[in-house]
């Protein structure tokens, strides 16, 4: 059913000390949710692929995480997970009432369309670009209903009163109908993808002050791993948003300085989202970022994207999309495929083919039938993330294209 946890590697062990430092997408949730998404998942990975794996507390300061241990083949090996955190931040920018939300819906909406962004972006990939959408249809058909409720009260009210004082009292049902959707909105992520999108647009590009002082308290973090002399691996991991939060982590470390003698760095980008911030006006510093990171040889960068992944432009090369591969030089990202199709069963598949969501965190969850891409093992394994993937060429189908304009590549 799986297959051997070092398949095509070299079973020599690079990594017996590692950490990690995950940086999570727009998610208002606390980082406990990814340490027992981790437990649960790991565990199952790990029946399934015949190695061990355990989990315990993390102790001292520092960012919220945990300790795992892993045996394969008999190499043993520890690694510590810590969160970058900045949910605080996704939740201040979801406080947005009703009517608020409608008027980000239009400012949102009016950024991406004024600028031809969106347009590009589906040149793209159609599947982000109707993600993009989604939320805008849906909450244009939410406060139709209401105002259709409201104009049937209205009708009602109007044998009994004065027609214009029918209609307006009929108006009074749609604030509730619309607070009605909003509070199952865990059903259909209406409000939660426009605020995402709303968050990306609203700066056009920029990211907001307090997220660009996040961004260098994590490369503060990140770098005060780099001097622990017992490490032999220190991996960033971003996911959907944070694969450009750690773009510009990582590019802004390095520009600063490594330091002699450090543990190997390496990057792991999940199911990212990059053009839908990269492909507005004002994200120059991103694209600067971007080709930055592409020609250093102090890391090691591989993308890991799926075509079943809706809420991502998969296969789709971060840098060259986003007009920012340089002329030569150009080394990162390696660019494959999860192959959901493939490493999950037919019946797995289906089960979560509509749930878009749950398809997007797949890169964090097991698989029943691994091909060279298992989570668990890259970031518990004992192997680092250069030494398992060296020689690896890209998957089939990867595109480089690129729709900015001329006037916004880099040249």
């Amino acid at each position: 059913m799986g297959r051997s946890p070092t398949q095509g590697h070299s079973t020599t062990q690079d990594v017996r000390r590692r950490r990690v430092f995950y940086i999570p997408g727009y998610d208002p949730f606390p980082p406990r949710r990814y340490r027992e998404l981790y437990r649960t998942e790991s565990a199952h990975q790990a029946r399934i692929s015949g190695y061990s794996i355990s989990q315990r507390p993390k102790s001292g300061d520092g960012p919220y995480g945990w300790v795992v241990a892993s045996h394969v083949e008999g190499a043993g090996t520890e690694s510590e997970i810590n969160i970058l955190e900045w949910s605080d931040i996704v939740r201040d920018s979801m406080q947005a009432g009703i009517l608020a939300t409608y008027l980000l819906l239009a400012r949102t909406a009016w950024i991406y369309i004024s600028t031809g962004a969106i347009f590009r972006l589906f040149r793209l990939r159609a599947g982000p670009g109707i993600a993009a959408m989604y939320p805008v249809v849906m909450l244009l058909g939410q406060l139709a209903t209401a105002l259709a409720a409201a104009g049937l009260l209205g009708w009602g009210l109007a044998h009994l009163l004065p027609a214009w004082l029918a209609y307006l009292l009929g108006l009074g049902v749609v604030p509730p109908i619309l607070h009605g959707f909003r509070k199952i909105d865990g059903k259909f992520f209406v409000h939660y993808l426009l605020l995402d999108f709303a968050f990306t647009a609203k700066h056009k590009g920029r990211n907001p002050p307090e997220l660009e002082a996040r961004l260098d308290e994590f490369a503060a973090l990140i770098g005060d791993a780099l001097r622990d002399r017992d490490l032999d691996e220190v991996l960033v991991v971003g996911h959907s948003s944070g694969v450009h939060l750690g773009v510009s982590v990582l590019a802004r470390m390095i520009r600063a300085g490594l330091p002699q003698g450090r543990a190997r760095l390496a990057f792991l980008s999940l199911g990212h989202a990059v053009p839908m911030q990269s492909y507005l006006p004002q994200a120059q510093g991103l694209r600067e970022d971007l080709r930055y990171l592409s020609t250093r040889s102090e890391l090691f960068w591989l993308d890991v994207t799926a075509p079943g992944d809706g809420c991502c432009y998969a296969l789709c090369d971060p840098v060259s999309a986003s007009g920012a591969a340089p002329a030569q030089g150009k080394r990162w990202p390696l660019v494959i495929s999860a192959a959901f199709t493939q490493s999950l069963r037919p019946e797995t598949h289906r089960k979560y083919k509509r749930r878009y969501f749950r398809l997007h965190f797949q890169y964090l969850c097991a698989f029943d039938a691994p091909k060279d891409y298992d989570y668990f093992l890259i970031t518990a394994g004992p192997l680092s993330l250069q030494a398992r993937y060296q020689g690896r060429k890209p998957s089939a189908s990867v595109s480089y294209a690129c729709y900015l304009p001329q006037s916004e590549r880099l040249t």
